[in-house]
């Protein structure tokens, strides 16, 4: 495809799609369109330069508006937040395969040249992540499924439409198993965050009150790799262009627990907390990790930038929201 052709950012409202928006542009593609459920004023950054447009791509018609003329889709949308969001929404999270499938209709009526699916490491059976010293998850790991409930399933079965729809129609599919993305410009309060946001939101909140204490779900045991967003959106591109034809780990493969999640947010924030581990909260698998055997074998690449110097960032920007009183939405670029 030429700079010139329409790309379609599907989600482009959402953390991880405003990112990927802004890096296609800042890679000379000229005509960016953004597309997203919610309301302008409620986006994680607003782009001034890109085609932006409210639409709700659960419906057939939305689709077919939103990839007219694009030669090339970038599916993001999905409603969807951090474990205590799935575990608690799972029909929510299962009807985004509406979206899926109705813009791989739009996409195969389109003739759109590559169709990019954002998949998620929830496709990982659980019996495979119940320990914190986890083997890293390959591709192949994936089946005999037994995905996460709800969230997982409609990942991995939009997944499989994704391969269907390239061998049966011709759409070029690509599809990245996302890894626990985190950055700034994201959300951080309100029940949808992730694990690397609301930590730094704890700890960012117990320096400002002086009350030096913070609830951690679980034990802090429980371990996981944590991808920077930098990473993933070059990343994103570089299997969207590749001829990658199954379904490839994007993440870190530097695991953690949460315990040093917390103890970085510590560090950057100078005080030590007292823990208050709530072992009742939503917690997901025990221990999940990502195996970049693939990846660096296809790419020459893998993610590699490390938790210390992306949650540094991640803090910086959520303690400068915090401290402003501005809420984290929008940043118009």
């Amino acid at each position: 495809m030429s700079q010139n052709d329409t790309v379609l950012v599907a989600g482009g409202g959402g953390f991880i799609g405003g990112h990927l928006a802004k890096y296609l542009f800042e890679q000379g593609h000229e005509d960016i369109r953004v597309v997203d459920i919610k309301p302008f004023d409620e986006w994680y950054q607003v782009h001034d330069w890109a085609d932006n447009r409210q639409l709700d791509l659960m419906g057939l018609e939305a689709c077919r508006e939103a990839v007219h003329d694009a030669a090339q889709i970038y599916n993001l949308a999905a409603d969807m937040g951090g474990m205590g969001f799935i575990e608690n929404n799972k029909a929510a999270c299962m009807l985004s395969v509406l979206i899926n499938t109705h813009l791989l209709m739009a996409a195969k009526e389109a003739g759109v040249e590559r169709y990019f699916y954002s998949s998620s490491a929830c496709v990982y059976p659980g019996y495979k992540q119940q320990d914190t010293d986890i083997t890293a998850l390959k591709e192949s790991d994936a089946y005999p499924a037994d995905a996460e409930d709800g969230y997982g399933w409609e990942k991995l079965f939009s997944e499989r439409m994704c391969r269907h729809f390239r061998e049966d129609y011709g759409v070029e599919t690509r599809v990245a198993r996302y890894h626990n993305v985190y950055g700034p410009n994201g959300t951080y309060d309100g029940g949808r965050e992730k694990a690397p946001a609301a930590i730094c939101r704890k700890v960012i909140a117990a320096k400002l009150s002086g009350k030096h204490e913070s609830e951690i779900w679980g034990d802090g045991q429980q371990t996981r790799s944590f991808m920077y967003i930098d990473d993933c959106t070059y990343g994103t591109k570089r299997i969207m262009d590749s001829d990658i034809l199954e379904p490839i780990n994007l993440g870190s493969d530097e695991l953690v627990t949460i315990n040093q999640l917390v103890d970085l947010a510590e560090g950057f924030a100078g005080i030590n907390l007292k823990r208050n581990y709530k072992l009742d909260a939503p917690q997901g698998v025990r221990g999940r990790n990502s195996d970049n055997t693939i990846i660096q074998r296809e790419l020459g690449w893998a993610p590699s930038i490390s938790l210390e110097k992306g949650l540094e960032q991640t803090f910086k920007w959520i303690y400068d929201q915090m401290v402003s009183g501005q809420d984290a939405k929008v940043n118009v670029a």
